[in-house]
């Protein structure tokens, strides 16, 4: 059956594994084939070309931002590149050809960036739009660069591997991401070949205006909806697990098995993302069903997610959450029976540009829990304009998923685990559909309430 595929960055970093386990695990002869792997960046490289992703430490793509010489940065980038490029010699990577493909690939992509440089520097152009496109080609190295490595691999082992490369870095067609995608698919005979396809993918409306860091699942995603695969697959370096094992223990988890897109919603919702979720929908509305693997021990079948599933046990299948928020709460006396005053409020929100994560509301008040990463002293500002009193505190968030969770001592069971470990709830939200119970509490006591209510409900 065709599959399209996507490999994680720490997976294609351990890439004997992904050889191993991801191409030729259980297959051999046509069985190969008829499949398409969209590939990452080798674990790191993108943080390097752009900034970290966790730490905010910046990459190349700060020193064009701050107009200063970025040749240096790029030059220990191709230094890094090549040594990633000594690691897989022992796999069959013909080093001569790997060195020579990025050390010219890198030196394109500087002349680019050196015109994009000096027309900046005119003044004449937007700068916003300047800098996207900087952003756009420097991304494109890290995965142009994994997927050369791994087809020179595989080709070096008799597979009819075939690079697909949608970085568009010769090609000045104006291209959507979808016709650059139906272009370079158009020719290939899929069943008589594995295509190995950068994440990174070249379109007129910019993969990374809307995306940014989540534009290879996008890809991916983009991918599987023109081609209607049987089936999509996701290998990470990890099941998807009922809860983090770097939290409760490796022993205290186990794979999700099967859940919905609706529940892949609300894990990206609060930063556990099984998919990003602009990349799910196309799966989701298509009919194609997503399957969650665990790079690391590929006899696992993983977990599967579809669009009708619902678990036929009442159950909790996921019990995660967030350290990271801000509670904003807003206060107003005149707030009771007044039509009008949310609106206010999402009005703000909406102007600055901040999304949350949980609401919830008394008569004279409004809480409101967003990201601290989107946190806006201008947003309380202004709300502190309009309403009597704004309060700001740092909170933490766990949350309970499950497709049929609606059972009755489920809330009482778990604000029980949580206050025989001293945890006191600041909040707490559930929807009508109860697909996700969500309680607000103090930061310090996060970890303590993951593993006090994966050990009461686990």
């Amino acid at each position: 059956m065709l599959t399209v595929e996507k490999i994680g960055g720490t997976s294609m970093s351990a890439l004997k594994e992904v050889i191993d386990n991801i191409v030729y695990f259980e297959r051999s002869g046509e069985q190969l084939y008829n499949r398409v792997l969209v590939v990452s960046a080798f674990s790191g490289v993108t943080n390097l070309l752009l900034e970290n992703k966790k730490t905010g430490a910046p990459g190349v793509y700060h020193h064009i931002v701050k107009h200063e010489d970025f040749h240096t940065s790029l030059g220990e980038m191709v230094s890094k590149l090549k040594s990633i490029n000594q690691q897989y010699a022992d796999l069959g990577l013909d080093l001569v050809i790997a060195d020579t493909f990025i050390s010219e690939h890198v030196a394109k992509a500087q002349k680019y960036l050196e015109n994009l440089v000096n027309i900046l520097a005119s003044g004449y152009v937007s700068r916003e739009g300047i800098l996207q496109a900087a952003r756009e080609i420097l991304a494109s190295i890290g995965e142009t660069h994994s997927a050369f490595n791994l087809t020179n691999i595989l080709k070096s082992r008799g597979l009819n591997a075939r690079l697909v490369d949608l970085s568009g870095f010769d090609d000045q067609r104006p291209f959507t991401i979808d016709q650059r995608i139906k272009d370079a698919f158009a020719q290939i005979d899929l069943k008589s070949c594995i295509c190995i396809v950068t994440g990174y993918a070249k379109g007129t409306e910019g993969i990374m205006r809307e995306f940014d860091r989540g534009y290879s699942e996008v890809t991916f995603s983009k991918i599987a909806e023109i081609l209607k695969p049987e089936e999509a697959i996701i290998h990470k370096e990890y099941h998807l697990s009922t809860a983090d094992p770097a939290l409760v223990g490796v022993d205290n988890v186990q794979p999700v098995g099967y859940t919905n897109y609706d529940i892949a919603d609300q894990l990206a919702d609060v930063g556990m993302e099984a998919i990003h979720p602009k990349a799910s929908k196309p799966l989701e509305i298509n009919g194609i069903n997503l399957r969650i693997k665990n790079t690391f021990e590929p006899g696992h079948p993983g977990t599967l997610i579809t669009r009708e599933y619902i678990s036929s046990v009442k159950r909790v299948e996921v019990i995660t959450g967030m350290d990271k928020l801000i509670m904003i709460d807003v206060y107003d006396p005149l707030m009771v029976g007044n039509v009008g005053s949310d609106l206010q409020i999402m009005q703000l929100f909406f102007q600055h540009g901040v999304s949350y994560t949980f609401k919830t509301t008394s008569a004279n008040s409004i809480s409101i829990a967003i990201w601290e990463s989107d946190f806006k002293q201008e947003l309380i500002d202004d709300l502190q304009a309009g309403f009597m009193k704004v309060t700001v505190e740092p909170v933490a968030m766990v949350c309970l998923l499950g497709t049929n969770m609606d059972q009755p001592g489920l809330l009482a069971k778990s604000t029980t685990a949580l206050a025989k470990n001293d945890i006191s709830i600041i909040s707490a939200g559930v929807a009508l559909r109860k697909v996700n119970i969500q309680f607000l509490i103090s930061r310090e006591h996060f970890k303590a309430a993951i593993v006090a209510l994966n050990k009461a409900l686990g």
